[in-house]
């Protein structure tokens, strides 16, 4: 059973068409990765399917109950300290003491640790930035995550502990997910399938799925698969491309 569908999706901006008869399934307990040349319209993508915003035309069906997304930015409320941007996840109603119980679970799933809780944003790095906003996103309990380039800005070790983080929430099956990157290996590394997006936005080209399941797959697996894709693979031939006209 699939837990989002999108049929033929298209959109325009100011005229110009970004997406064109895009059809993408995601199953359940699946985390797939959009990959595609800059400017290819991944986010755009992804905006609609979370309802960030509405298409020019086609279906989306939703058949899971909630969904959080995480941005390439943290988008923190800045008056706010951490416990409170997490909290703003919950609904209405919990008991002080659940409250307080689902945040420091979120908050330790994100490797947070609870004397952080009371800092605000200027007093966070960046990584604990992003990390509070991914125990934002897991305190919410939603069985459908998407992220939107979310670990771009960060370092080679802030990212793979970030990565490792989705793998334990969102690549274990028991959640699906969409996960926006520009980064074969971070693709290779989280996901259970990669699809790859035309890079004028008109379809999907192919999809390729890894072997294994995220946690099983060691470093050097990885880099033989990532090179495997860029060297011997057509399919993300265009990958790393910069389209200039559709970016500026």
């Amino acid at each position: 059973m699939n837990a989002l569908n999108l049929t033929d999706i298209g959109h325009a901006f100011l005229g110009r068409t970004v997406l064109d008869r895009i059809t993408l399934d995601i199953g359940e307990g699946e985390l797939v990765a959009l990959v595609g040349p800059s400017g290819c319209g991944k986010s755009t993508l992804l905006h609609i399917a979370a309802g960030l915003i509405d298409p020019r035309q086609g279906r989306i069906n939703r058949s899971y109950a909630r969904h959080a997304v995480v941005f390439q930015e943290p988008r923190l409320l800045p008056w706010a300290t951490a416990r409170k941007n997490i909290g703003m996840a919950l609904p209405e109603g919990l008991s002080s003491r659940n409250r307080h119980s689902r945040i420091l679970a979120a908050a330790t799933a994100a490797a947070l640790e609870e004397d952080d809780l009371d800092k605000y944003p200027v007093q966070l790095s960046g990584g604990m930035k992003q990390r509070t906003a991914i125990a934002r996103a897991l305190a919410s309990e939603a069985d459908f995550l998407f992220f939107d380039e979310p670990f771009t800005a960060l370092d080679p070790a802030l990212r793979r502990h970030m990565q490792d983080i989705v793998i334990r929430h969102a690549g274990n099956g028991k959640r699906s997910g969409l996960f926006i990157t520009h980064d074969m290996a971070e693709a290779v590394r989280t996901a259970h399938r990669i699809v790859v997006l035309d890079r004028r936005g008109n379809g999907i080209l192919g999809e390729r799925y890894i072997p294994l399941r995220p946690v099983e797959r060691d470093d050097r697996m990885i880099f033989e698969t990532v090179q495997h894709f860029m060297k011997a693979d057509p399919l993300f031939a265009h990958v790393e491309e910069l389209d200039e006209r559709r970016s500026a």
